[in-house]
């Protein structure tokens, strides 16, 4: 019985599998441009009707037999560059690339100066209080002073 019943979970979900397989390219398209009509918004995620007519019209493209790269040419050529998620790493938008690295490599550099500055001063801050842990000498008068004290 738990087997039958494992065999049919597995049936129903080799069987549900080509649902998903049937959502090409449009649908990751949608899903990975900004859109046009809701600023900070990927395409899929607009409620607008416009954007919802780019989502149909990029579905229809792809089921006409149009590559993806012609459809995003496309795109790009009537909307922009904002429908970028993120800049090309070409030309001034290497340089969004860049900084972060620059800026992240920079602050470990501080970082390890830092801690390294840290450690030899506190280095020798102990090797200075470990010269100057002997004992002083008593002084002579404090020592009579308490023993005559400690008499009465």
């Amino acid at each position: 019985m738990r087997r039958a019943a494992l065999l049919a979970g597995f049936a129903a979900l080799l069987l549900a599998t080509p649902a998903f397989a049937e959502e090409g390219w449009g649908y990751e398209l949608s899903g990975n441009l900004m859109s046009p009509y809701c600023p900070g918004r990927a395409l899929s995620e607009c409620p607008s009707p416009k954007a919802g007519e780019l989502r149909a019209w990029i579905v229809d493209q792809e089921k006409a037999g149009r590559s993806r790269e012609e459809v995003e040419a496309q795109l790009y050529e009537r909307f922009g560059e904002e429908l970028r998620q993120a800049p090309k790493a070409e030309g001034v938008g290497l340089v969004s690339y860049a900084v972060p690295i620059v800026l992240f490599a920079a602050g470990g550099l501080l970082v390890g100066v830092f801690l390294r500055r840290n450690r030899s001063s506190r280095i020798q801050g102990e090797s200075l209080a470990t010269s100057q842990a002997s004992p002083p000498a008593p002084d002579e008068d404090l020592e009579r002073m308490l023993d005559e004290e400690l008499r009465e």
